[in-house]
């Protein structure tokens, strides 16, 4: 059984930098996707990026690329999201899960870890 363990986040002002990190057990490196999500409060929860944890395939979502990279390291079973340039907008509760598809549909996400907060201001 996959578990997720996120950890990172903080209060940040806009601008700032934070970088999230998504501690995986049980994943398969080859056949496994890892995702973040973000929700803020009385909104949908987003896709922001997914990444083959095996490495070499990610996607990302239109209103964090050039400012958010995803990455992997598969010899610690983590995954991370560098965050920079951070806008208000970013602020939620950010989640990292697993799929076996390159998706940012929440949908298609098994297993999930249980959130970190994100807070930027302005």
């Amino acid at each position: 059984q996959v578990q997720l363990v996120e950890s990172g986040g903080g209060s940040v002002q806009a601008g700032g930098s934070l970088r999230l990190s998504c501690a995986a057990s049980g994943y398969s490196y080859r056949r496994d996707f890892v995702g973040w999500f973000r929700q803020a409060p009385g909104k949908e929860r987003e896709g922001v990026a997914t990444i083959l944890t095996g490495g070499g395939w990610t996607l990302y979502a239109d209103s964090v690329k050039g400012r958010f990279t995803i990455s992997q390291d598969n010899a610690k079973n983590m995954v991370y999201l560098q965050m920079n340039t951070l806008k208000p907008e970013d602020t939620g509760m950010y989640y990292c899960a697993s799929s076996r598809r390159l998706t940012l549909n929440s949908a298609d996400f098994g297993y999930w870890g249980r959130g970190t907060q994100v807070t930027v201001s302005s």
